[in-house]
């Protein structure tokens, strides 16, 4: 199958059939919430910590809900507008911009905690109009992004390189912007299950101490452990107990909250609260 980089640029791939169908696929829907999950942990927060992330090539929100579910607050960056109406039509929590992302990033200095962005990086490789320069707009990128994280930041990139020669094209463009950091890939020896993530470092912690790169998963068990430790129970276990720990997406808590956020917005006939909010129909035959 041809890569969708491939076939037409993202504002144009991405149209309204092809965001609903992106969105309604279960698979799709897996796959992206693993490797959000994945991309947070790697992002190595404080623990019991409400931060402030940024979501760049946020799509329809389908990763912005898992930092919802950590009780993060999200700002989501997207080049297709129907990507971002999707998202809207979900109402997700989080403040949503169109934006070029090779354009560079609009946001004050050191405001964000940490970035995240799923299977969006390879795409500013490309060339898809006449005045775009992927080395040019890469740096611009990197360098705008390098501004409004803060200080020892972190920032995970999971996407598809074509090639190694792509690989070395973007991590030399975020060095030379001030990142440290390098590749992380999880499950190296599996064609299924590899996946890169480009982990980088907006300088030292606060603390003084230097920032190590975490190991991949998948990863020999003898190498030396890094910053972040993962064990086999998780990697063994997340598969089996994923239905287990998911809870019921629109219960009562789900129906009240979206309904107390509508009355912040200054949404009107927003239904009140009542005995029967949220409860459980019979199905309709």
């Amino acid at each position: 199958m041809s890569r969708p980089e491939h076939q037409a640029p993202p504002e144009i791939y991405y149209n309204e059939n092809e965001a609903k169908k992106y969105t309604s696929n279960s698979r799709i829907l897996e796959i992206q919430s693993d490797m959000a999950r994945r991309a947070l942990e790697l992002l190595n927060l404080p623990p019991n910590t409400s931060c402030y992330l940024l979501d760049i090539g946020c799509g329809s929100g389908l990763s912005g809900e898992i930092l919802e579910a950590e009780e993060h607050v999200w700002v989501g960056l997207d080049i297709a507008p129907a990507m971002l109406q999707v998202a809207l039509e979900r109402e997700v929590e989080g403040d949503l911009f169109l934006q070029d992302v090779g354009q560079g990033l609009g946001f004050r200095p050191g405001v964000f905690d940490g970035a995240i962005s799923i299977s969006a990086l390879q795409w500013l490789c490309n060339a898809d109009k006449q005045s775009h320069n992927p080395r040019a707009r890469l740096h611009r990128f990197f360098s705008t992004l390098y501004s409004c994280l803060r200080r020892g930041a972190r920032a995970v990139f999971q996407f598809y390189p074509e090639n190694d020669d792509q690989c070395e094209l973007i991590m030399n463009t975020a060095m030379r912007c001030g990142f440290e950091g390098g590749m992380v890939i999880d499950y190296p020896n599996s064609k299924k299950a590899k996946k890169y993530f480009l982990c980088l470092f907006a300088g030292q912690a606060l603390d003084g101490e230097r920032q190590q790169l975490p190991k991949g998963l998948g990863e020999s068990e003898t190498e030396e452990s890094t910053t972040v430790a993962y064990s086999r129970e998780r990697i063994q276990g997340h598969a089996n107990n994923r239905n287990k720990q998911r809870r019921a997406v629109k219960d009562k808590d789900w129906v009240l909250h979206k309904k107390e956020l509508a009355r912040k917005r200054g949404k009107p006939d927003v239904p009140r609260d009542s005995q029967f909010t949220g409860r459980n129909r019979k199905p309709r035959f």
